[in-house]
């Protein structure tokens, strides 16, 4: 299968197929819910796809790798290096992540400054560990939610100019972003983050003790809980917008961005459903489901597909 994708996609360089490879074996490994939506993607599109995973996996590694005795500073360098590598010009052929990941920025003309305000939030998690407010919160998730989605775009493709889609790609990279943070409160507390705005829980009678509190006895109190409902209202409010994009897209992309989307917003389902038990539970969709999503999407995508008289028409009309 991932002959017949890096074929369709134009990779026939070795070297450089290996490391689209390396990253496609990332993804599956540890993006499951993610990978399994790629998998309604065109062949053509899917390498570059894994290698934008892949990159983010790397720079997330270097933050958040439990079992590694780094300190700050450590990590700093580590994160410096991989952006001085990113943007020195080389092909970087010795490095899977980077090699297949400047490949593809070159391929979809992706902006470069959207690597750069990625970094710049991975930069941020090296140091600050709360958020007083939501407009704090905004500009940590320009890099690590917004640019996601902008730099899936050229790849996604769209029906208009580009334009139009971007507000939604940046929305539905948001929507993502918010459901990991109420489904992982307690990981995060792990790591000394909080990523809930101190204003907002502050108004339910939240502060970070309580949440503390709540990670050491396994136990959602009643303010805690009523402060996460509130959250959750509100990464609801941006589902509601980001679904508007989806129609946007090339119709050969729409069946991968539907099935994320409805996958990633069961999860917000799921913290719901079981009361916000964040701190004794880890909410996921059940196999069963992801197949019943996946086969449903399969269908529409095999459909669009069909339709599309060259591989990668739609993409082309995208990435202008």
């Amino acid at each position: 299968m991932i002959h017949t994708e890096l074929h369709a996609a134009g990779v026939h360089d070795a070297r450089l197929r290996e490391s689209y490879r390396y990253c496609r074996r990332l993804n599956a490994q540890h993006g499951r819910t993610f990978f399994l939506a790629t998998r309604l993607l065109a062949p053509s599109q899917r390498p570059a796809v894994h290698a934008l995973y892949g990159f983010a996996r790397y720079a997330d590694d270097i933050l958040d790798d439990l079992d590694s005795d780094a300190d700050t500073a450590e990590r700093a360098r580590r994160l410096e290096q991989l952006a001085a590598k990113f943007f020195d010009g080389a092909d970087h052929s010795d490095d899977h992540v980077l090699a297949a990941v400047l490949h593809t920025a070159r391929t979809y003309r992706i902006p470069l400054n959207l690597f750069d305000d990625f970094l710049a939030s991975m930069r941020m998690d090296l140091t600050v560990t709360d958020y007083p407010d939501r407009a704090a919160l905004d500009r940590y998730m320009r890099g690590s939610a917004e640019v996601i989605g902008l730099q899936m775009l050229p790849i996604l493709g769209t029906v208009g100019p580009r334009g139009a889609a971007e507000p939604y790609a940046e929305a539905l990279g948001t929507a993502f972003q918010l459901t990991n943070f109420l489904r992982d409160v307690n990981e995060d507390l792990m790591r000394n983050r909080v990523y809930l705005p101190a204003d907002e829980l502050a108004a339910f009678g939240v502060d970070r003790e309580l949440l503390v509190w709540c990670h050491e006895t396994g136990t959602t109190d009643p303010r805690v809980r009523s402060a996460l409902a509130a959250q959750h209202d509100i990464t609801r409010g941006v589902y509601r917008e980001a679904r508007k994009g989806i129609a946007l897209l090339a119709p050969q992309s729409r069946p991968c961005v539907t099935a994320a989307f409805t996958l990633y917003s069961e999860i917000l389902d799921r913290i719901e459903a079981t009361d916000f038990a964040v701190f004794s539970e880890r909410a996921s969709v059940g196999v069963p489901r992801r197949l019943q999503v996946f086969s449903t999407g399969l269908v529409r995508a095999w459909r669009a597909r069909r339709a599309v008289t060259s591989p990668r028409g739609d993409l082309t009309s995208g990435a202008a």
